[in-house]
């Protein structure tokens, strides 16, 4: 399951959360809700930890 990043666009607020699946709607942040809004956060792109690692890829010409 991937873990997605959120901001809220009203204040600011970020929170990470691990999702099962990627239809699901975004959630609503937790900091406006104590005040008694319901603002639906934003989804983050993140970078990636993947790196490829060993011999054999393409970057070292192996398919010429």
């Amino acid at each position: 399951m991937p873990i997605y990043e959120y901001r809220c666009p009203s204040c600011g607020h970020e929170m990470e959360k691990l999702v099962s699946r990627t239809d699901v709607p975004p959630p609503d942040c937790p900091d406006c809700a104590k005040k008694g809004n319901a603002i639906e956060m934003r989804k983050l792109v993140s970078v990636s930890s993947f790196s490829l690692k060993g011999g054999g890829w393409a970057d070292e010409g192996y398919s010429k």
